[in-house]
């Protein structure tokens, strides 16, 4: 049965470095990983190391103990929660029966199900080919074995058998249709610039609730599911904050710990959207123990993003869920539970409050004949004041605007 889940054993190496606590979380989060991917852990495997062995990741002693728990409970395929050598797997595959993936893997394979769009899967399928191209050599045996499960998911994989020259063949034809749509979402970004559209990005950590937040302030309908990846694909949809004005705002991939430096690379384009941004909401999952490293984790990702100089709004969401220990790490933060109405309208006039700070302050008489401006100012602009003044026969508006709207372009070449 295609739904049927498959029975794995999980695999981790402790470097002394590394504290229980932050090891334990990262298990954790493999066993999620796992779930997500319709797999069953049936146990784990853990060694306290110096290193990781150059050969076989895990020591001799391990290795051993590890073949032993395949005799025993039969495995479908072991997950190793790292990113493997072609040599580690090598090794790894010649002594278990089991097929053998690592982390990055294992994150690809849950991208290759979450992809929706064609941009989506083009960028999982190159991130697919680049990790496995120099894994090639010497797995003729563990590639035939590749039929389909976890790990083997995605619009590549029927490609996996053939040699080398066609995977990068294949490669260089994805490259190409990519720079194709990308440039096509250039055009779209330079068009909404044009349109002097304010933009607001959302931005976390796997599963910290940023599609529910986004759905409960868009009423959207995107997919919403307790589960890491759950959106793969940006959405943008227009935002209407309570003076009127209207923002977009655009839901990303979550971000996650070591995430595979191939899909960083295929999925810049997609978090290309964050630099553009004249806001970023940071949406934090307050109920996690292991919130203070997801937030590291995404500001790490924004630093390599070339993120800097943005306003940030850190929404710790989930309060309701909230650990007794937990602290804010920022003061520009709010706390929310996405599903509690106050607290989303309280979040829209916060980001309206941020929004405004950016802005600059306007004052205009506008005639009632030009209802096309009048109705851009209380559509693209923060109207603090709208009335009519019977004896100049004119309205006396007075407001907030982006510091590039019309208004204030127009005001500055008069002055010139």
């Amino acid at each position: 049965m295609k739904n049927e889940q498959e029975k794995v054993i999980l695999v981790g190496c402790q470097l002394q470095t590394e504290d229980d606590d932050r090891f334990q979380y990262s298990m954790d989060e493999l066993i999620s990983l796992t779930e997500t991917a319709n797999g069953k852990v049936v146990v784990s495997l853990t060694q306290k190391r110096d290193r990781v062995h150059s050969a076989t990741y895990i020591g001799k002693g391990k290795v051993e103990e590890l073949v032993q728990l395949e005799e025993e409970l039969e495995p479908d395929l072991i997950i190793f929660n790292d990113e493997l050598s072609p040599s580690q797997i090598r090794n790894l595959s010649a002594q278990l029966d089991a097929r053998v993936i690592d982390r990055t893997q294992l994150i690809l394979d849950i991208f290759a199900q979450r992809a929706q769009t064609k941009e989506g899967k083009l960028q999982v399928e190159l991130a697919q080919l680049e990790y496995l191209l120099p894994r090639l050599v010497g797995q003729g045996a563990s590639l035939s074995r590749l039929g389909g499960g976890i790990g083997t998911r995605g619009p590549g994989e029927t490609k996996l058998e053939s040699d080398r020259r066609h995977i990068r063949r294949k490669i260089d034809d994805i490259k190409q249709q990519l720079k194709t749509v990308v440039e096509h979402r250039n055009r779209y970004r330079e068009r909404r610039k044009r349109n002097q559209a304010l933009q607001i990005a959302i931005v976390g950590y796997t599963n910290a609730g940023k599609s529910t937040l986004f759905n409960r302030m868009t009423e959207a309908g995107i997919y919403e599911e307790n589960q890491l990846f759950a959106t793969l694909d940006p959405t943008t949809r227009r935002l209407a904050l309570p003076s009127g004005f209207q923002a977009l705002i655009t839901d990303t991939v979550g971000f996650i710990q070591d995430l595979p430096t191939t899909l960083v690379a295929s999925f810049r384009s997609t978090l290309e959207e964050v630099q553009e941004a004249d806001l970023i909401l940071h949406v934090v999952d307050s109920s996690n123990p292991d919130y203070y490293n997801h937030e590291q984790t995404v500001h790490d990702l924004l630093r390599e993003l070339d993120v800097s100089g943005i306003p940030m709004l850190t929404v710790y969401n989930k309060k309701d869920l909230q650990l007794s220990d937990f602290v804010p790490h920022t003061n520009r933060s709010m706390n929310v539970s996405a599903f509690v109405k106050e607290d989303v309208n309280e979040l829209l006039e916060t980001i309206e409050r941020y929004v405004r700070e950016e802005m600059k302050y306007y004052e205009l008489h506008v005639s009632p004949s030009e209802g096309k401006l009048l109705a851009s100012l209380k559509r693209d602009t923060i109207v603090e004041k709208m009335t009519f003044n019977e004896e100049t026969d004119l309205y006396e508006c007075a407001g907030y605007a982006p510091q590039h709207h019309p208004i204030h372009v127009e005001k500055n070449s008069e002055n010139e």
